[in-house]
């Protein structure tokens, strides 16, 4: 029998904690739901990361049942994604969910990590240090992330981004990455970008060093997503210690 989960506690039990499945929970906080079947959990909520999400995790039989659940609940805009076999084998057991993008999750565990964010203050030989921006350089972050990341799905004053990270070179805002979407037991990192005239320093990576570790820090463990092709992101977060799985978002139709 279908059950309807209550708590951020018992998503997490039925789920054993899994970072995907417990990040698109946020804490069930208003309007996110999670259901449980057998060996499968899923979590939706709305607007997070841009998306009304669906996560799916466990056995692909009861998964695909509650995805059925949740669609006939919630309605098409919600998009069913997790690890990438177990989507395939959802998809072809769902009438209306079709295979769609594919991209990589990454997270980050406590364990070992609680330092990653010390950056060499002369790393670049410029003194900077990263920290948290205050009020009043919004305009800055958007003008970098216009040129440098103009797909960025956190901006400045978007729902669900809460504060952001940088370095300044010589005065200048070089480097960001935002804190947005984060669960409470699941920071997520987002916005990264790097001024055309900063790149090749390192600037990325030791703002992201320095964001992972206070999201570790204030959640617990930190996780982002990134596209399959971005192999120097990829690398970026491999060597501050994120561990890389496949995924896929799947499409629904009404």
């Amino acid at each position: 029998m279908i059950r309807a989960l209550a708590t951020d506690g018992e998503v997490r039990a039925a789920c054993g904690d899994d970072d995907l499945l417990v990040w698109a929970a946020q804490g069930l906080r208003p309007g996110a739901r999670a259901w449980a079947l057998g060996d499968a959990v899923v979590a939706a909520s709305p607007s997070v990361s841009r998306r009304d999400r669906l996560a799916v995790w466990g056995d692909a039989t009861c998964a695909a049942e509650l995805v059925r659940h949740a669609l006939a609940e919630l309605g098409p805009s919600y998009r069913p994604f997790g690890e990438r076999e177990l989507m395939r084998r959802v998809s072809a057991r769902v009438d209306g969910v079709r295979p769609g993008g594919q991209f990589s999750w990454m997270s980050l565990p406590a364990t070992g990590h609680e330092d990653a964010g010390h950056e060499d203050e002369a790393g670049d030989g410029s003194g900077a240090g990263v920290a948290w921006l205050g009020a009043g350089v919004e305009p800055d972050i958007a003008a970098l992330l216009a040129a440098a990341a103009p797909d960025s799905y956190a901006v400045p004053g978007a729902a669900g981004v809460r504060r952001w990270a940088g370095l300044r070179v010589r005065g200048v805002l070089a480097a960001v990455a935002a804190d947005a979407w984060s669960a409470p037991t699941v920071g997520f990192l987002a916005g990264v970008a790097t001024g055309a005239g900063f790149r090749g320093r390192g600037l990325a990576e030791r703002v992201c060093r320095w964001t992972s570790r206070e999201l570790v820090r204030s959640h617990g463990r930190a996780a982002l997503m990134v596209d399959d092709d971005n192999r120097a992101a990829i690398g970026v977060y491999e060597r501050i210690g994120y561990r890389r799985a496949l995924v896929m978002a799947t499409s629904a139709t009404g």
